[in-house]
């Protein structure tokens, strides 16, 4: 404790992250990166693998009912004539050309730079305004494997070295010596994953999706641990330069999204420590390490990802399960909005772009969100280039008008806008016997105190009847918000969270939203409560890699690690009940941490 006391927070993390690795799995992107690192590496989650099925898909888990209902687009419509009317622009169905066409030639025919101060404001400007970067298509063959007698090894594109990794460049090389046929490459994974054409005998898969293990008829169990651990594997070598011979003497933390169940947990357990051989592994919540990558020991954490909007709630260092709420949407709907909004106005080029199916198009559009859309009032609209990336054919560019850049994002406050369920979440039924991961089920007294030989043999006792998946559709952020701090039950508690609210994920860097959230949050308190005061917390770091910091200084500063698992315990015996060591245990803040924390 003393030694935490004086210890300069930058020797200590240069003392104990360098066998630290911090693993923070999202449904589109992972963060990992060594402990010590200031920030993690930001790869999409992903795999394609060479396929022969005929007839052939492009995506695994392209679920069939992906057509948006007509009840769900009358529903989208109202929902954006109710923003624009709260924006200040016209409705839907209003005829605007007689009223503004002279003032849009007008910007359309000026300057970049003077376009750029009539339609932003923001104080961060967009680093590639009118400079989207083209994506080119992944080159799917591997190059040829050297003489035996050349020591050095020809990187893949835009890949780092593997040459530490014998096994894993023959998983991935299958020529013979001397060879010089060209052959395809049997995975390819993170963006490359994205950027592999249509034509090309690939199959993209996501292993997470909507915030659980992508297990469906299309893509079974087996499949979706082997895509993890292979995705995993290939960023330990090619990122981190971590060779298998070596995983033993590193330790993983595992920070986990709220929305995972017991079971899905215990796979990536089995994943990294039988898998990938880890000396031993942490589990940490998502939104708990958040509060701690951000200093906080209580706070409303909220929590906006790609597909998925958690919020929860922590007081003085402990997850509070009863305020956790999980909103099916996300940056991905947002992006795919924009889509929607764009061709409704028929500012879209005449172009074949398909989000679901063609996911270097959800990742242009992705760029165009991240670049153009914010929240205020009035018309809200900028020149950007528009890519086309069609089957067989090189990338072309496209010089188009956006306009009504506000709306979308205004999305996470009327969901109905996103049409979330155009990718419903995957089917639960395997899970249908596993608990909450926020539920105690540890409270049963085990005569004994025996140990389980493996997980498949472990019974649930339940405390509390179980409920079903806590994902909304028909509340948006701040009617979540507010629900959550609200279910603290405390009116000193709830002041002290209103006041505490802290946006993570990618969806949190849209320009306008604190402000926007501050607003509606307090509109959102029913008018009987005590409270009129709300304030988001500025984050101290990038809001997409607040929770993989958290997890890093959680590791670093977890001096005793009674609640670390060893791969020697976990293969022999799995979770000892009655032990120090259960991973739900990792949910509080150790004694240290929290001094360390105050200082």
């Amino acid at each position: 404790m003393d030694y935490l006391k004086t210890v300069i927070p930058s020797n200590l993390f240069a003392e104990r992250g360098t066998n630290i690795v911090v693993i923070n799995p999202g449904s589109a992107n992972i963060r990992i990166g060594l402990a010590q690192q200031d920030t993690p590496f930001n790869i999409p989650h992903c795999i394609s693998r060479r396929t022969t099925q005929l007839p052939k898909r492009n995506v695994q888990d392209q679920m069939l009912n992906s057509q948006v209902t007509t009840a769900q687009h009358m529903e989208r419509e109202r929902a954006y004539d109710i923003i624009a009317s709260l924006l200040r622009i016209p409705f839907l169905g209003e005829e605007i050309a007689n009223s503004s066409y002279a003032r849009k030639e007008v910007v359309i025919g000026a300057t970049e730079a003077q376009f750029y101060q009539m339609g932003r404001v923001d104080t961060d400007p967009p680093q590639n305004n009118m400079k989207e970067p083209v994506f080119s298509w992944a080159d799917v063959f591997e190059k040829n494997v050297p003489p035996p007698s050349v020591t050095a090894v020809e990187d893949a594109p835009n890949e780092g070295d593997t040459s530490e990794s014998p096994t894993l460049k023959e998983s991935k090389i299958k020529v013979e010596p001397n060879s010089r046929e060209r052959k395809y490459r049997e995975y390819i994974c993170g963006e490359e994953a994205l950027r592999i054409s249509p034509t090309e005998p690939y199959c993209l898969r996501r292993p997470i999706r909507r915030g659980h293990l992508n297990v469906s008829q299309h893509y079974s169990t087996q499949q979706v641990l082997e895509d993890l651990h292979t995705i995993w594997d290939w960023i330990l070598v090619e990122k981190l330069h971590i060779p298998h011979r070596e995983r033993n003497m590193y330790s993983a933390i595992l920070v986990i999204p709220e929305t995972f169940d017991n079971r899905e947990i215990k796979e990536m357990l089995s994943i990294v420590l039988h898998d990938l051989r880890f000396g031993s592994a942490v589990v940490h919540q998502e939104g708990l390490a958040a509060a701690f990558g951000n200093g906080l020991s209580t706070a409303c954490i909220v929590n906006m990802g790609a597909q998925v909007t958690s919020v929860i709630c922590v007081e003085d260092g402990v997850a509070l399960p009863t305020t956790h709420i999980s909103l099916r949407f996300g940056g991905e709907d947002i992006s795919r909005c924009l889509l929607w909004t764009q061709r409704h106005h028929q500012t879209w080029p005449p172009i074949r772009t398909d989000a679901l199916s063609k996911p270097v198009d959800l990742l242009m559009l992705n760029r165009l969100k991240e670049s153009y859309c914010q929240i205020k009032e009035g018309e809200v609209e900028a020149v950007a280039m528009v890519h086309s990336y069609e089957d067989g054919m090189p990338p072309g560019s496209h010089k188009t008008r956006l306009t009504a850049l506000n709306v979308p994002p205004m999305g996470l406050f009327y969901p109905m806008l996103l049409v979330p369920d155009v990718y419903p979440p995957p089917p639960r039924t395997w899970l249908k016997d596993c608990d909450d991961m926020l539920e105690d089920t540890w409270h049963m007294d085990f005569s004994g105190g025996g140990a389980y030989p493996m997980w498949e043999s472990y019974p649930v006792y339940q405390t509390k009847p179980k409920k079903e998946d806590d994902i909304g559709l028909d509340i948006g952020l701040a009617e979540a918000i507010t629900k959550s701090i609200l279910a603290t039950g405390r009116i000193d508690l709830q002041r002290k969270l209103f006041c505490s609210m802290q946006l993570i994920g990618g969806a949190a860097s849209v320009y306008g939203l604190i402000p926007a959230v501050e607003e509606r949050v307090l509109h959102a308190i029913p008018s009987h409560e005590a409270i009129d005061t709300v304030e988001v917390l500025q984050s101290r770091t990038n809001p997409a890699f607040v929770s993989w910091k958290g997890g890093a200084i959680l590791g670093i500063l977890d001096i005793s690690r009674e609640a670390w698992i060893h791969r020697e315990d976990w293969i022999r015996n799995g979770i000892h009940i009655g032990s120090g060591r259960k991973y739900k245990d990792s949910y509080y803040l150790q004694a240290q941490a929290m001094c360390y924390m105050n200082l």
